[in-house]
């Protein structure tokens, strides 16, 4: 069971076994990142805990260092803990959801490549300001207080990196998501037709799954994946990360096999402003 507030210790004591066992074998650490084929560099911020190991990154040093097998158990299970990262709601608040906000856009102007699977709400790339007013405003007894206004412009302003040619985006929906009435009709509608104009975009590819399509599996959350690099998980109480390679790669294939069953491009953009209309007051 992840213990989040263990999370720090496990990636010191793992950081510290490491370090144990090459000493014990006598190895500087740069003969030790010759045998396992890394960088000098890269070994210290491990053994240091600067530097969040991959599980792979770590069973090479254990080859490396022909660690006996129950000491190799024992340290690829906490790797597979410290691949996890976890930050709590109360903590962004406490730093700033705008702050949070800004992360995010450092982390999509990174990636080459992002994939938001969005069974609950659309994305924050997706959303129009007073969309994004609505769903950022604390409304749950209990909930952590923000500055929601400065939070939607940190919102905002992290949508101008969809104008980066270069970058491409995967945005899969469910029309669950679409169709969640968080906000009043008018908002709705024009979420919709935001979503549809984007859709156009040449960097851009939007799948909406519809609600009468039979999908033999239940969408459980949403998650980004950027690259092959990490996979952020959003829950009520915060945010996990995922960063083993394993981990991404089911991740992605959890992203295609539901991309499998959506409508696409023109038939997702045609989907949405039907939607939108549907929210009109106005309407016949």
């Amino acid at each position: 069971m992840l213990d989040p507030d263990r999370l720090p210790q496990d990636r010191r004591d793992l950081a510290a076994g490491l370090r144990r066992l090459r000493q014990a074998a006598g190895l500087s650490g740069e003969r030790l990142a010759a045998r396992a084929a890394m960088s000098q560099t890269k070994v210290s911020r491990i053994e240091t805990g600067r530097a969040v190991p991959t599980v792979t990154d770590v069973e090479l040093i254990l080859k490396a260092l022909d660690a006996p097998a129950e000491v190799t158990a024992e340290l690829l299970d906490l790797a597979r803990v410290t691949s996890l990262g976890y930050r709590s709601m109360r903590a962004y608040a406490e730093m700033g959801l705008w702050r949070a906000q800004e992360e995010i856009t450092a982390l999509v102007r990174s990636s080459a490549e992002v994939r938001q699977f969005l069974p609950v709400i659309p994305s924050g790339l997706l959303q129009t300001p007073d969309y994004a007013r609505c769903v950022l405003t604390p409304t749950i007894p209990g909930d952590v207080s923000w500055d929601t206004e400065r939070a939607v412009a940190a919102r905002l302003a992290t949508q101008a990196t969809l104008d980066d040619a270069s970058r491409r985006f995967s945005f899969l929906l469910t029309e669950h998501a679409v169709r969640w009435p968080c906000a009043p009709p008018d908002v709705m509608a024009g979420q919709c037709a935001h979503m549809a104009r984007v859709a156009e975009r040449g960097n851009v590819e939007l799948a909406v799954i519809p609600q009468n399509t039979m999908v033999p599996a239940v969408p459980m959350n949403f998650f980004v994946v950027y690259d092959d690099r990490l996979v952020a998980v959003e829950l009520f109480s915060g945010e996990v990360v995922l960063r083993d390679p394993k981990d991404i790669a089911y991740q992605r294939n959890v992203f295609d096999f539901f991309w499998s069953h959506a409508a696409v491009g023109k038939q997702a953009a045609e989907l949405l402003s039907r939607i939108g209309l549907e929210f009109m007051p106005d309407r016949d």
